[in-house]
C-alpha cells in the first residue's frame, strides 16, 4: 500500500509541475462576442434623484466621506447621494476622496430616501 501511494503522489505532482510549466497562449486572442449596441448614459446625481425605483444608473464623481457600514457620500458637483456598496463589490479597489470614480448600480427609492446601490466602481 505504501509503495501504491508513492507512486500515485509522484506521478501526480510529475503531472501538476508539466501543467504549470506549460503556460498558455500569450498572442492575440480573437474578439469573445457580446452587446456592442448602446450602453446607459451617465447621468448627474442630480438627475439620478429624479428617476424611479431600480432604473440602472451610471454616475462618476467622488467618494467623498464613509457613512458606517457599506454606505458612503457620493458627490459629482451637481448634488451629493448617499451609495451602498457592498463589500465584495470592491474587487480590491481602494479610492480616496480624492480619487474619481465611476459608479454602476440601480437607484432605491422608498417614501422619504433615494440611494444607489452599487453593482460595480472602477477608478476613472
Amino acid at each position: 500500500m505504501k509503495k501504491f501511494f508513492a507512486i500515485s503522489t509522484l506521478a501526480l505532482m510529475g503531472f501538476a509541475g508539466t501543467a504549470m510549466a506549460q503556460g498558455g497562449y500569450v498572442g492575440t486572442t480573437p474578439a469573445q462576442g457580446g452587446f456592442t449596441g448602446p450602453t446607459i448614459d451617465t447621468v448627474s446625481v442630480a438627475e439620478a434623484k429624479k428617476l424611479g425605483d431600480d432604473t440602472p444608473v451610471v454616475m462618476t464623481g467622488k467618494i467623498v466621506k464613509s457613512l458606517g457600514g457599506e454606505k458612503y457620500m457620493f458627490q459629482d458637483g451637481t448634488d451629493s447621494i448617499t451609495v451602498e456598496i457592498d463589500n465584495e463589490d470592491w474587487r480590491g479597489l481602494t479610492v480616496s476622496e480624492k480619487d474619481t470614480v465611476e459608479i454602476r448600480g440601480e437607484i432605491d427609492k422608498d417614501f422619504m430616501n433615494v440611494e444607489v446601490d452599487v453593482d460595480s466602481i472602477s477608478k476613472k
